[in-house]
């Protein structure tokens, strides 16, 4: 079971956790001090919803912001 929006695709996607210490320059500090980066991952916010396709009622995943947007028929 995938965690992807059948609507516009979105799906999880990987980066870094950057632990920043110290206080910036601009605050008067000695400058932030950046540790060892890990990695992470940013999943989308899915839900399950049903909806209509073609005057058929189906269950979907879809993401919050399509949702918002009001490209999902809500049945």
């Amino acid at each position: 079971m995938s965690r992807k929006c059948e609507i516009c695709g979105k799906g999880t996607v990987a980066g870094h956790s950057v632990p920043r210490k110290g206080l910036p320059k601009k605050k008067g500090g000695a400058g932030q001090h950046i540790g060892v980066k890990s990695k992470r991952t940013f999943k989308p916010n899915i839900v399950k919803v049903s909806a209509l396709f073609g005057g058929n009622k189906k269950t979907v995943k879809v993401c919050t912001s399509c949702l918002k947007a009001g490209k999902v028929d809500k049945a």
